[in-house]
């Protein structure tokens, strides 16, 4: 997936792209079955809400074949190639749930941010691409945006250890309100398979999942491979090791998982 000249015009000036459908149902259909599959798991990598249901299973690619593949999918891989200029390794995987009435907020940040004081990656050659395993509406927790925040700069923030399970360098809210003021506030929205290419310094959030609807989402984080990370205190399969460049896979790699789960189904020849 090429991204355009206007395309990438409109991600410099927004901060993020939204791409909806770009994975078939059929492919979406895989990775949500993979996604029940992992956070069913007792590791270590899955996390869970004070409820015990799942809440962000990390290096999902490292235990589970569709997300290997989605890990290094053309779809993904080369728009983000295209924005950093160059090719790029895995810093962060995960899926991440909001699980029906239990999913917890996510606070205002950036993640570059944390990134860069707790694993000291030294610029923000890096970003988000986000794939929708659910169909994410205004009720389910989605992802809030502040456009044109990544033109900002990065931002004073405080060590939050205690909102959630997973700590967050947090932004106030006085800068949130400055800069909602100034460009607005977004909730992109879409069916299974939708796609979110976002900056690593635009501010995002989301809100607490009460709906009767939960909602997973892959992060795939991925860096320049000359701007690695060089502090390593955090686990390896939070902030990886190996920043040896992705190749990417043929585009019909997830669309072989589908037509392999459709045969086991039906007793037809995989």
């Amino acid at each position: 997936m090429k991204l355009s000249a206007a395309e990438i015009a409109e991600f410099n000036e927004r901060g993020y792209l939204f791409f909806p459908s770009r994975f078939s149902p059929e492919e979406a259909a895989v990775l949500r079955a993979a996604a029940d599959e992992v956070y069913a798991l007792d590791r270590e990598e899955v996390w869970r809400e004070s409820s015990g249901v799942a809440r962000t299973a990390f290096a999902a690619h490292t235990y589970n074949e569709a997300f290997r593949r989605l890990g290094r999918h053309p779809r993904l891989i080369e728009p983000v190639m295209q924005l950093v200029d160059g090719p790029v390794y895995m810093h962060q995987y995960k899926v991440n749930a909001k699980a029906a009435f239990d999913g917890e907020v996510w606070q205002w940040h950036q993640d570059f941010g944390t990134w860069h004081r707790d694993d000291q990656m030294p610029e923000p050659r890096a970003m988000n691409i986000a794939v929708f395993l659910d169909e994410v509406t205004a009720a389910n927790g989605p992802l809030l945006f502040l456009p044109g925040s990544h033109r900002q700069g990065v931002f004073e923030a405080g060590h939050d250890l205690e909102t959630t399970s997973y700590p967050l360098w947090t932004l106030d809210r006085a800068t949130v309100t400055r800069l909602a003021e100034r460009g607005g506030c977004v909730a992109p929205t879409g069916p299974p398979g939708s796609i979110i290419v976002f900056a690593s310094t635009l501010v995002h959030a989301s809100p607490p999942n009460i709906s009767p609807f939960g909602r997973s989402i892959v992060y795939l984080s991925l860096c320049h491979v000359d701007n690695h990370i060089r502090r390593f205190q955090r686990k390896a399969w939070i902030a990886h090791r190996d920043f040896a460049p992705i190749e990417p896979l043929a585009d019909d790699c997830l669309a072989e998982l589908a037509g392999t789960r459709t045969g086991a189904g039906t007793g037809t020849a995989a």
